[in-house]
């Protein structure tokens, strides 16, 4: 079963279940079952040691996954003391003064998404625990909340070239100039691009379809919960009255700041490199937990100082908001190991071979973008991680064009395969960022997928598209062009006709 298409088997499984049952734990601990047994046999002890040693253990040793954990953990305590200060209810009170209309709330979430695009892990946390009490104030559904979260997270991030995002591609271009390579990509990545026109598209038109159609609807004539603030365990959340609007703001500035310090600093700035390098040469998971780390510490002198909350509360917030993060991070953890079991099936010996073989006997290299788009479309949903596909496809693809900077086309491939994958993460309910993004908006993780996964393939259709004509006509201008008048037109089609309204819910 070695580097066979029976590798994607426990992914798949994993995630079908989860879309059957909307259960996600039991899912993937199925699908990593079922890794186990497909890499050992039915030897039980073998089965066990692959399972939790090799896969388990190995995830949570990895330096950089423990970065991750250690940077969501101390992002949670920063939720929850932001939350504990009254700083997020006084944005809500100010935000609500300020922003009269459920289209408002949306579109608010949606540029403030856009204006902390440095990592979609922070965004899905920030945006959520900021923008949280505005959308229930206005009763939009969690699952709305969610996908506006999911949908400003990694597509964003993809075509920011002061990202996290930026900084991982760059890694994986070998002999070029990764971070240039990553600009010249950014008009041909159609699927974050058309993700956030559609995202303005339904919020201006004001219409949903699929789940989310009743999930909005739902929402609107039954929810009256209060906005949620992540102390609920407690008799009396202890929220202090003396927050203002500055005990959220300030804090997510230090983050912002801090986080972008800590990537120039583990890209080797200081000492001596310049600033475009030493972003793309940064190690975001070290810098993730230096930036939160030190926003942690000023947030909570900030706090002192201003007397907002004492030293005791500020302590007694960190592990409640450790606690808060629990779910995400067992989550988290599954993923990695069914990624493990996946890898250890050779699951990217199969892919590097299905394109190299395409590449070799194929005279049509026009459609090589619209095949890198749908394979890593498909790897990224199966696996969960946008920057794994990367690592699988981006050299695959640069050693298909041998290397050719000068290629539009290779560069165009790159972008799909970029696209691709974070087209896949978008749909797959064992990616981190949909986890991220479910958690961030409070909504259940399940209902996130089922309601998302209608958005994300009409987006994934109309880039589909674009990516077959524009392989041909290999002009950028006329190719954006096009593929927004699809993405409308889809759109379009499906608003005035209601009876498709309730076909596809």
């Amino acid at each position: 079963m070695y580097a066979t298409i029976w590798s994607l088997l426990p992914p798949c499984l994993a995630i079908a279940l989860a879309l059957i049952t909307k259960e996600v734990y039991s899912s993937l601990f199925i699908g990593i079952l079922a890794g186990g047994v497909m890499y050992c046999g039915f030897n039980l002890p073998s089965i066990m040691n692959h399972v939790f040693v090799d896969g388990m253990i190995h995830s949570l040793s990895n330096s950089w996954n423990v970065g991750i954990l250690i940077f969501l953990v101390v992002l949670g305590s920063m939720v929850m003391l932001m939350n504990r200060a009254g700083g997020s209810a006084a944005f809500g009170k100010w935000a609500s003064e300020k922003i009269k209309t459920p289209m408002g709330a949306q579109i608010a979430t949606v540029v403030l998404g856009m204006l902390i695009c440095i990592d979609d892990y922070f965004i899905c946390l920030t945006l959520g625990s900021v923008m949280r009490p505005l959308t229930d104030r206005h009763k939009i559904s969690r699952a709305k909340l969610a996908y506006l979260i999911d949908a400003t997270a990694a597509p964003i991030c993809i075509i920011a070239p002061v990202s996290s995002w930026a900084a991982a591609v760059s890694g994986f271009v070998d002999n070029a100039n990764g971070f240039e390579l990553f600009i010249r990509a950014i008009p041909y990545n159609y699927y974050a691009i058309f993700t956030v026109l559609m995202i303005f598209i339904i919020t201006i038109w004001n219409f949903d379809y699929g789940p989310m159609y009743h999930a909005v609807n739902k929402a609107k004539s039954e929810y009256n919960e209060p906005a949620l603030t992540g102390a609920e365990d407690q008799p009396t959340p202890p929220i202090s009255r003396k927050g203002r609007v500055v005990h959220l703001v300030l804090p997510i500035i230090f983050l912002i700041l801090c986080c972008t310090i800590g990537m120039i600093y583990t890209g080797g700035y200081y000492e001596g490199v310049s600033f475009t390098e030493a972003f793309a040469g940064a190690k975001a998971s070290v810098a993730l937990v230096f930036g939160s780390i030190s926003a942690l510490i000023l947030t909570i002198v900030f706090y002192l100082l201003t007397r907002v909350l004492d030293f005791r509360e500020c302590m007694n917030a960190i592990p409640e908001g450790f606690k808060s993060m629990v779910p995400a991070l067992l989550i988290l953890t599954f993923a990695w190991t069914l990624k493990t079991m996946t890898d250890s099936l050779g699951a990217s010996e199969f892919v590097a071979g299905a394109i190299g073989n395409f590449a070799a006997n194929s005279l049509l290299m026009a459609l090589i973008p619209l095949i890198v788009f749908v394979i890593g479309a498909l790897l990224a949903f199966a696996i969960g991680t946008s920057w794994g596909t990367f690592g699988i496809l981006i050299p695959i693809v640069v050693s298909i064009f041998g290397g050719d900077t000068t290629n539009e086309l290779m560069i165009m491939s790159i972008s799909a395969c970029m696209a691709g994958a974070v087209c896949g993460d978008h749909c797959s309910p064992i990616s981190d960022t949909t986890i991220m993004a479910s958690a961030g908006a409070d909504c259940n993780h399940m209902q996130h997928v089922s309601t998302q996964l209608p958005y994300a393939i009409t987006v994934a259709i109309a880039s589909a598209i674009t990516y077959l004509i524009s392989g041909f006509i290999l002009n950028t201008a006329l190719s954006l062009l096009v593929g927004a008048l699809i993405t409308v037109g889809i759109l379009f089609i499906i608003k005035k006709n209601k009876i498709l309204i309730k076909e596809l819910s």
